[in-house]
């Protein structure tokens, strides 16, 4: 069950973009991809962009620019490579462009994911904060992480984030 602690941001709408980060993944395979955007859609939010791309650095960060230019965007939710793996940029690519950094939602995501999984929570390097004024998270590319991430974390504050970068 999703709590809501901060009843006062009901009524904000919010347009995501989904940024599925794979070297493997299709569309069809994309099973990360697809559960954000059925929470999403399931929470009555808008999806205005979903696409997947390499895990490279520069794609990356070109990504993240170009949606970050579209002012329709309120978020911006990166699933993939953010483990430890050679091919595991995604964190070092988006970290070094975010402006402010919410460093309670990595802390509690490994508390969360220690919960379910253990000592192996250590790996994890998801992060989130805010980049020209849109909320950028970066989730692993594990269904179980992205479920529990976006129930627990993502759903319950998004409306309440995206009214303080509005006000």
């Amino acid at each position: 069950m999703i709590q809501i602690p901060h009843p006062d941001s009901s009524g904000v709408t919010v347009n995501c973009a989904v940024v599925t980060i794979s070297d493997t993944r299709s569309q069809e395979t994309d099973k990360s991809g697809q559960l954000i955007q059925q929470l999403l859609r399931d929470a009555n939010y808008t999806i205005e962009v979903y696409v997947i791309i390499k895990d490279e650095p520069d794609q990356i960060r070109e990504q993240m620019e170009l949606l970050c230019k579209r002012v329709n965007l309120d978020a911006v939710i990166f699933n993939g490579g953010t483990g430890i793996a050679s091919r595991d940029s995604t964190y070092e690519a988006i970290e070094k462009l975010l402006e402010k950094t919410l460093p309670g939602f990595g802390e509690l995501f490994r508390f969360l994911s220690y919960q379910e999984i253990g000592s192996r929570a250590i790996a994890s390097r998801a992060v989130a904060g805010v980049y020209r004024h849109k909320l950028i998270f970066s989730l692993p590319g594990s269904s179980n992480a992205v479920r529990l991430a976006m129930e627990k974390l993502i759903l319950p504050e998004l409306p309440h984030l995206v009214s303080q970068l509005q006000s």
